[in-house]
Formats: C-alpha cells, structure tokens, sequence
C-alpha cells in the first residue's frame, strides 16, 4: 500500500507550449510499473486551455470543480460541469479547458504506451475555443 500524502508534491504552472491561459497541474500519481495510467489535477483559470492534442490510449477526464469546455477534432465545443466524465478515444485529437468565465478543474487519467502518454500539437484558435469555427481550419 502506498498513501499519497495531499500537498506532498509541488504544483507546475501549464507550460506555454501546451497551454494558453494560466494553468496549474498538481500531481496525484505517477505510473507505477506494471500500471501504465497516471493522474493529475488540473486547474484552468477562465478562458485557459490545453493544446490540441492525442493519447496514445485515450484519456479520462472527470471534472471536479467550475465549468469547463471540451472538443474533438470535428466536432462541436461541448461545456463540461462538475460530476461529469469525459473519455477520449486512443488517438483521438481534442482539446480541454475552462469556460470563458469560469475557472475548471478536472482528474486527467491517461495510460503510457512505450514510455509516452500525449503527444502535443498546434494551439487551439480563440474561433475555435469560442465555436465560431470548425474544428477543422
């Protein structure tokens, strides 16, 4: 049995190659062999964003607190509310983050497949965060 002590690892600000807006990641748990799947909490301030970006095996958020914003490449912007459970396909490309107004935070759960777990890819456009444009410029 292993306890994870509340507070006993650092918080990282979201780095800006990744994020847009202020995001703070806190570590839940790391893989831990033979597990492949990691956690994280993560807070995003108003209007704060990932990247666009795929999981090698998916990924599983559930939100914890505030109102948030999900979508998947070709789909529409879809808000996300505490309670909820959002599941990625394996290679699935989608971005997630906060509400225009609302700060979020959310457990990010995903495996690694050969030591890699989420490959980065370009920022998403403030049309895109709004919905004026398709997940597809």
């Amino acid at each position: 049995m292993d306890i994870a002590r509340a507070g006993a690892k650092p918080s990282a600000r979201g780095p800006a190659d990744w994020f847009t807006g202020t995001v703070r990641i806190d570590p839940l748990f790391a893989v831990a062999e033979p597990s492949r799947a990691a956690g994280n909490a993560v807070t995003f301030e108003p209007g704060a964003r990932t990247a666009w970006h795929t999981h090698p095996l998916g990924q599983i958020l559930i939100v914890t607190t505030g109102l948030g914003q999900v979508q998947r490449w070709g789909g529409p912007v879809e808000p996300i509310r505490p309670g909820d459970v959002v599941r990625f396909e394996p290679g699935e490309k989608h971005w997630h983050g906060a509400a225009p107004d609302v700060a979020m935070t959310h457990i990010a759960i995903q495996e690694a497949l050969d030591g890699k777990s989420v490959e980065w890819l370009e920022h998403v456009t403030d049309e895109q965060y709004r919905g004026s444009a398709g997940a597809t410029a």
